[in-house]
């Protein structure tokens, strides 16, 4: 059966992080992997999930399944995070959500319903967008292709490319957007440029598939969905995936969310029972324990009010550290513009830097980063913002 089996390549971020370790040198910095980091360069477990740990330890009464599509308990609180409880959507009862193992598990999901209920759909991506999205998408059966999205003559936006293209995508098809903290770029729409966004999806018959795996990481929990309400306000069917790894620093834990928004109460239902059904073909059950965890924070005041002061905290962190960089390469005279780099958003960033410039600062200092420019920003900190500067300095010389 496997004798003739062909190797696929590996993964080059999980390449990346491997030949980070493997790496001697004691200065080396890991500007690669996906995971919030610390001033310190730990990825830490946040102290309001300890005490919520703590609390399950005591009350837990039970390690039985929690049903295909999770913890009932949790829909409503993850709806509200995202739309506010007195939303339209979620009174109307046009909004459903299953819990899933991760963000990358409400996405496959949601590329099963697709290929379940409108198998002819294509979904299309930004160019560039996480890579995985093409391998799970692919791995549901349903084609992907690109939207244009990223201007790298300006490292901006570009918005006039990606509104041309989507005039020309056909009705019925799934446009993937993220709603906050574009990655890899960092870049993110304005509110003017959402709204322009949105008005092309809902005229072109789309289904806009908002892909929020950063809510609160950007410039708040409120500011990071404005981009998705203006969606749901003029698109009558949405899939949205959510994750909280990032924000609740869970990444080990999977928990996720798929929900679907549709038109009526009536249609929300048959079609949740479509989720289900691809679900139970898949994992059938998801993990019990991070949706214990983040529904034990969000439903207690107290226990919510601590955890969104330590999200503060995370994205407080980040912002200074893209400030900090900018200024340290502007002290170093440096001779390109790097001030894009304050104004992105979230963990990633899209810096500029070439490959070639990349494979020079891994190969001479030990830094890592994706060879498409792509770095994290949360991996730079106090003790290692000096050296990252020079080294760009020095690489963009050669």
């Amino acid at each position: 059966m496997f004798e003739n089996v062909k190797a696929i390549p590996g993964d080059a971020l999980l390449a990346l992080m491997v030949a980070f370790k493997s790496d001697p040198n004691p200065n080396k910095i890991d500007l690669g992997v996906g995971v919030y980091k610390n001033d310190s360069g730990q990825t830490p477990i946040l102290n309001v999930v300890k005490k919520a740990e703590a609390h399950l330890l005591e009350h837990e009464q039970s390690k039985g399944y929690i049903g295909a599509t999770g913890a009932p308990e949790l829909a409503p609180l993850l709806q509200g995070l995202m739309l506010g409880n007195d939303h339209p959507i979620i009174q109307q009862g046009r909004i459903a959500t299953a819990q899933t193992p991760g963000g990358t598990g409400a996405l496959r999901v949601a590329g099963d319903l697709i290929n379940a209920v409108n198998p002819d759909a294509k979904i299309w991506v930004s160019d560039p967008t996480w890579s995985n999205h093409f391998h799970v998408f692919a791995g549901a059966g349903v084609e992907v292709r690109t939207y244009p999205y990223y201007d790298a003559d300006h490292n901006a936006l570009a918005v006039d490319a990606m509104l041309e293209s989507i005039r020309q995508i056909p009705a019925g098809d799934v446009i993937l957007l993220h709603a906050s903290c574009h990655n890899p770029t960092g870049i993110d729409p304005t509110q003017a440029q959402w709204q322009l966004i949105s008005q092309a999806v809902a005229e072109q018959g789309l289904v806009p598939l908002i892909d929020c795996a950063y809510q609160g990481f950007g410039e708040g929990l409120e500011e990071d969905v404005r981009g998705l309400k203006m969606l749901l306000d003029l698109c009558p069917e949405a899939l949205i995936t959510t994750s909280c790894s990032k924000n609740f620093g869970l990444y080990n834990e999977r928990i996720g969310a798929l929900s679907l928004v549709t038109e009526s109460a009536e249609h929300c239902q048959r079609a949740f029972s479509q989720v289900a059904n691809c679900i139970r073909a898949n994992y059938s059950n998801p993990p019990a324990h991070g949706a214990a965890i983040v529904t034990t924070i969000l439903s207690d005041q107290s226990l919510r009010q601590q955890w969104e002061t330590e999200l503060a905290e995370m994205r407080d962190r980040i912002r200074r550290m893209r400030s900090e960089l900018v200024s340290s390469l502007q002290n170093l005279n440096c001779n390109r513009d790097f001030s894009f780099i304050e104004q992105q958003k979230g963990m990633f960033s899209y810096s500029g830097l070439s490959k070639d410039e990349v494979l020079y600062l891994r190969e001479h200092y030990g830094i890592y980063a994706v060879e498409s420019g792509r770095i994290n920003v949360a991996g730079i900190n106090d003790r290692n913002l000096e050296l990252l500067s020079e080294a760009i300095n020095k690489a963009i010389q050669q």
